[in-house]
């Protein structure tokens, strides 16, 4: 894991797991809603990854991304079914055993009506050793956290849940600003000043968006970046050169 006291930003990245997203069948909306609420809290979220339900790339990645990372959320495969073996897998990751957790055993037991706390519930009562439970408010099965890899559901309503558990455990950093300037033109008849701007402005990040819409295309300007005199002296130069151009341009936001 790096080290959180030598970066002052910190930084995530996001494992999806699961059959049902690489096939198509399922829509993730976990990663999307991971990167806001993480820019809340002045997280920088740098990579996201998916991978089938297969142990060995599910270590893979968990292996790689920990490395790398402050911190590794997963979303998937801690289920009651054949096909959920996450929590096998970041055992593995670690060597670390997987042993049913007694407070996840007797929350899951007192969930269920008597007879339906069956073997296949049971399951999501097993937890590596050394890991920390993270709370599920929606349906008491809950995920984990070992050392720097949070271990969270897919189905997005509990996702979210588990993510406020996890807020408070989490180091922030300095909130990223941003300014939105549309402008009336295409990309290319901008592209070599947006590349002189970005490197006259090396604090900052100008991203291009361009749109399509009955009235016209154009193009979406966003500059972000945490020292906000920075930030505005870019959003600035942008604007001016625009101007200079004899192209239309509104702020949106900032």
């Amino acid at each position: 894991m790096s080290n959180p006291e030598q970066n002052e930003v910190p930084t995530a990245a996001m494992l999806v797991i699961g059959d049902e997203i690489l096939s198509g069948r399922t829509q993730d909306a976990n990663f999307a809603y991971l990167a806001r609420f993480l820019a809340t809290l002045g997280i920088d979220l740098r990579e996201g990854r998916i991978v089938a339900d297969v142990e060995d790339a599910i270590v893979a990645a968990i292996n790689a991304l920990r490395t790398q990372y402050d911190y590794v959320f997963t979303s998937g495969g801690i289920g009651p079914t054949h096909d959920d073996i996450t929590t096998d897998a970041v055992g593995k990751a670690f060597s670390a055993p997987v042993e049913v957790h007694p407070e996840a055993f007797a929350r899951l037991s007192e969930r269920y009506q008597p007879g339906e706390f069956n073997t296949a519930r049971q399951r999501m009562a097993r937890i590596p050793v050394g890991a920390h439970l993270i709370r599920n408010s929606v349906s008491v099965a809950p995920g984990f956290q070992l050392e720097n890899v949070f271990v969270m559901a897919g189905v997005p309503m509990i996702f979210r849940a588990m993510l406020e558990d996890v807020a408070p455990r989490l180091r922030r950093g300095s909130l990223v600003g941003s300014v939105t300037i549309r402008a009336r033109t295409g990309e290319g008849r901008i592209a070599e000043p947006l590349r002189a701007l970005q490197k006259a402005h090396p604090e900052v990040v100008i991203g291009s968006y361009p749109y399509f819409l009955d009235e016209g295309y154009g193009v979406q300007l966003v500059v972000r970046g945490r020292n906000l005199a920075a930030l505005e002296a870019a959003a600035q130069a942008t604007e001016a050169m625009l101007r200079e151009s004899g192209i239309d341009s509104e702020r949106l936001s900032g």
